[in-house]
């Protein structure tokens, strides 16, 4: 299944956009839990244009400059809601090469696992206060038909999500740091 397709079109469906203003959306509200670049979203958009789900005009800015600005066609706006009302099963587990280099980290020396747990602690807390800093543009639940009702879910599960993880990544530095004191007591 085209998953970015469908990114496209949802984005599209709340207003016209040009590319680059896809790319943003991607790089910045999407991008807490979807990811794309450049050299997906344009081949993608040429092939929703072949399909006549998106359509485009061209808008010139400045003197000379050209951009096209899409639009979903009532086609694709079908397509999408098609899409959005289907129920899914759960995923498999996403991948995380740093929780795979844990379940093998008995062949790290104790230090060495702190710090690399230190160092994933330090991430994961430095994205909890962008997250918290992005749901501070709500007061409460936004009504459930705007376009940040979606986005408010979305950015709370996402800083739940953070919330857990730091949870266990400060669990497995105790863990680590009490196997040290224990070392030290023996010797």
């Amino acid at each position: 299944m085209r998953v970015l397709k469908y990114a496209i079109l949802g984005l599209l469906n709340r207003k016209p956009m040009t590319g680059y203003d896809l790319s943003k959306e991607f790089s910045y509200q999407i991008g807490n839990f979807w990811s794309a670049n450049h050299s997906q979203i344009y081949p993608e958009l040429k092939r929703l244009l072949d399909e006549k789900l998106v359509v485009y005009n061209i808008e010139i800015s400045g003197d000379v400059l050209e951009k096209k600005v899409y639009t979903i066609t009532e086609k694709g706006r079908k397509e999408f809601l098609k899409w959005l009302n289907k129920d899914e099963p759960m995923e498999p587990t996403p991948k995380n090469v740093f929780r795979l280099r844990m379940y093998f980290s008995n062949n790290l020396d104790i230090e060495t696992r702190i710090r690399l747990l230190e160092h994933q602690l330090v991430q994961h807390e430095e994205k909890l206060a962008f997250l918290l800093s992005e749901m501070q543009r709500y007061s409460g639940v936004p009504p459930f038909d705007s376009d940040d009702f979606g986005d408010y879910l979305v950015l709370d599960g996402a800083i739940m999500r953070e919330k857990t993880t730091i949870e266990w990544l400060k669990k497995c530095i105790k863990i680590c740091q009490s196997k040290t004191n224990c070392d030290e007591e023996r010797n």
